[in-house]
């Protein structure tokens, strides 16, 4: 099978999970970082599937590689190559199918409830579960692409995930693990003070309670969504 290619934007928003289901799954894959200026591929031919991982800029903002990537997610569209993104990655996703990606009425940073919406889409990707508990490092948010469903939303931001065909693109990260957290939540600490009177952003000692129970309750979800993305992946 040719390689899952997977698009970093920022040196501690890795892959982290999702590699390792890649891997569990035996299934190739590729890291491009782009936030350290590797080479972006000519077209997606090489790829069986493209994922996108998250990032602290906007894709409203003016990025060399921004045009690049969009053209590259679009051409995988195009040619049925299955696209997955978390948050920035989720963004770009949309902004990619036409979408809209606007500043979110309030940010949400740390552990928090996505319910999971009642359509048929939805039962397919997520079946029977109605909500769980995922974490959370956005301050945009994407509109749904047109003929995109809605699968995931929380209280604070309405457009959580969707799904057109076996495309998938998500505000929350699914992806996260034990280490991440801590990185994130120590790394951007500045950014968590200034935004603690939010209702949805939790102190860094809070997003670090509980990890040894709650990051492997996140798994079972990713499992989930990333083993139906896999179904679909190009040979």
């Amino acid at each position: 099978m040719k390689p899952v290619a997977i698009f970093r934007f920022f040196p501690i928003e890795g892959p982290g999970y999702f590699a390792t289901f890649l891997d569990n799954n035996h299934i190739p894959w590729l890291l491009i970082c782009i936030d350290q200026g590797e080479s972006l591929p000519v077209n997606i031919n090489s790829f069986s599937g493209l994922a996108l991982m998250g990032g602290p800029v906007s894709v409203n903002d003016n990025l060399p590689w921004l045009e690049p990537v969009l053209a590259l997610i679009k051409q995988a569209v195009a040619n049925n190559v299955p696209v997955v993104g978390h948050c920035l990655g989720g963004q770009l996703l949309s902004k990619a199918l036409g979408g809209v990606v606007a500043a979110s009425p309030i940010k949400e940073l740390g552990w928090g409830k996505v319910s999971v919406a009642d359509n048929p889409v939805a039962h397919e990707w997520l079946g029977t579960l109605k909500e769980f508990e995922s974490f959370h490092w956005h301050g945009e948010t994407f509109s749904l692409p047109a003929e995109a469903m809605l699968l995931l939303s929380s209280p604070y931001c309405k457009n959580q995930a969707f799904a057109l065909g076996m495309h998938l693109g998500m505000q929350c990260h699914v992806e996260m693990t034990e280490d991440m957290v801590r990185d994130w939540s120590k790394v951007n600490a500045a950014e968590i003070v200034q935004n603690l009177t939010s209702p949805a952003v939790q102190s860094a000692e809070a997003m670090q309670t509980n990890l040894v129970s709650r990051v492997p309750q996140l798994h079972v979800i990713a499992d989930r969504l990333y083993g139906k993305w896999i179904s679909a992946l190009k040979s």
